[in-house]
């Protein structure tokens, strides 16, 4: 995330640590009236959860789809820059938060779980829970920080590597997951079902 100086009661500061917050707070209490739990039925919080064929993916704090979130924080970035001009750090940030927020609460409706059931290999997802969502949101952040500061062939090279990297590990990465809720195929549900056996 971006460093926000509040040195010398910076209001502007202030105001977008609250914003910030409040869209963080407001994600999670929609999640919550929808029926989201607050963090996985098994009983524990894991920092890591690295089984991406369980019903625990996306019920703890970070797993195998994180990198994804990141890479929409590089891709949020570029976005804002270019549909923001002039605009502030601070505010493109929160339009990006309010992207992602929104992104979590469609993608956690009952109509997009079953339709990630039913085109991918992901049978066993159920939704996130409220505290994996907010880990989501946070690593999107990051990536939007840190393409805020890195020159672009190193942003770009970040999310090739976090693609290639998930796409190698778990069969799934940001690409393949849209591309198989947009417009699924056998072929590569079949692919990436082989290495769940």
């Amino acid at each position: 995330m971006p460093v926000v100086s509040t040195a010398g009661g910076d209001p502007k500061g202030v105001r977008l640590v609250l914003l910030v917050v409040l869209l963080l707070a407001g994600m999670a209490g929609v999640l919550w009236m929808m029926g989201r739990v607050p963090y996985c039925t098994c009983g524990s919080l894991k920092l890591w959860h690295g089984s991406a064929f369980s019903s625990e993916n996306s019920q703890h704090l970070f797993d195998w789809y994180t990198p994804s979130h990141v890479i929409h924080g590089l891709l949020l970035y570029l976005a804002t820059a270019l549909l923001m001009p002039g605009r502030s750090l601070g505010a493109r940030l929160v339009a990006a938060l309010t992207v992602e927020a929104a992104w979590e609460i469609v993608e956690n409706t009952d109509l997009v779980i079953e339709r990630y059931r039913a085109t991918t290999i992901s049978l066993d997802y159920y939704g996130d829970s409220i505290v994996n969502s907010v880990a989501d949101a946070l690593a999107m952040m990051a990536g939007f920080g840190l393409a805020s500061r890195l020159p672009v062939a190193a942003s770009v090279t970040l999310g090739v590597v976090f693609e290639v990297f998930t796409g190698m590990m778990i069969r799934d990465n940001l690409t393949l997951n849209v591309l198989m809720l947009v417009y699924p195929m056998e072929a590569i549900k079949a692919w990436q079902a082989a290495i769940s056996l």
